[in-house]
């Protein structure tokens, strides 16, 4: 009887005990959940009012710029847009678009070709291959400005797309290989030998299998070639010395001198310059997450 008695009371404290436990666990994640979420949303202030601010001032005159930068356009000037847009932005913005479409074609193209070599064919030296790809990202664009300079003048790209295209896709190249490498080793073999079976031969194989599956993969590497290829101003600068051929980057910098004093264009040519690549992680940012996550399983 005794025994049964301290069974029950024993029961008791378990019942009593354990839910304060789980209340003090969730309490815990509570608060850890808090402190994160605060931490999160100042850093998306840090990082989204510095454009709102360009947005908010890209509508307004040069003098309301100056005497209320934090304040609210009192007059919203959408002129400022079709200023930028006639002045110069229009051709700026063309070029940006061929150059960073072509080096993301060539990036992903290309990448993806000698990913699927690298993580299928068995290959003499592939360990020597893939660590000479991988040595690839320790190389800045800012040390082979020199020879890369001479390179374009003898190959005769020099003031042209190609000047740009060409080093954006070698620097592109080792990081998307190696994500699009480790992309393709976690696809089953089973696939691969069930489309031999069909009589598919191995490019067959890599543009109706492969590809399709890699969606994710693929479109991460190409927010990655455009990110860099939009944004690079250096090469724009001592690459291209043609007025008509200018990115958005280096073409700004023209504008900025030929508009002298008037920032509300010149913030509206910013605010183009800033869209695109805006839009096209709106857009893919599920991909760009899953691409990345998916991408690093294997190595």
């Amino acid at each position: 009887m005794s025994n049964l008695q301290n069974q029950s009371t024993d029961l008791q404290l378990n019942a009593t005990i354990l839910p304060e436990k789980k209340r003090s666990k969730l309490n815990g994640t509570t608060i850890g959940a808090f402190f994160v979420s605060i931490l999160l949303f100042l850093y998306f202030v840090a990082i989204a009012y510095p454009l709102f601010w360009m947005i908010i001032n890209s509508f307004k005159d040069t003098k309301s710029i100056f005497t209320s930068s934090w304040a609210m356009p009192e007059k919203w000037l959408i002129s400022n847009y079709v200023e930028a847009w006639n002045i110069g932005v229009s051709t700026y913005f063309l070029n940006s678009v061929i150059v960073t479409t072509l080096t993301c074609l060539f990036t992903v193209l290309c990448g993806a070709l000698c990913a699927y070599a690298l993580a299928r064919f068995q290959l003499k030296g592939e360990k020597f291959f893939l660590l000479f790809v991988s040595a690839g990202l320790m190389f800045a664009p800012q040390v082979a400005l020199i020879p890369l300079y001479e390179l374009t003048q003898n190959l005769g790209i020099y003031d042209t797309y190609w000047a740009l295209v060409l080093p954006f896709v070698a620097y592109r190249l080792p990081l998307s290989i190696l994500i699009i490498r480790a992309f393709f080793l976690s696809i089953p073999k089973e696939l691969e030998e069930a489309a031999r079976i069909d009589g598919c031969n191995s490019f067959q194989i890599f543009y109706k299998i492969f590809l399709p599956i890699s969606k994710p993969v693929i479109f991460t590497t190409i927010i990655l070639a455009a990110y860099f290829a939009w944004n690079e101003i250096l090469f724009s600068v001592l690459f291209i010395q043609s007025e008509s051929l200018k990115p958005i980057t280096a073409g700004l910098l023209v504008f900025r001198d030929a508009l002298r004093t008037d920032w509300g264009v010149l913030m509206a040519g910013l605010v183009m310059s800033a869209i695109p690549l805006i839009i096209l992680f709106i857009f893919t940012q599920k991909y760009f997450i899953r691409g990345l996550a998916a991408g690093s399983i294997k190595g």
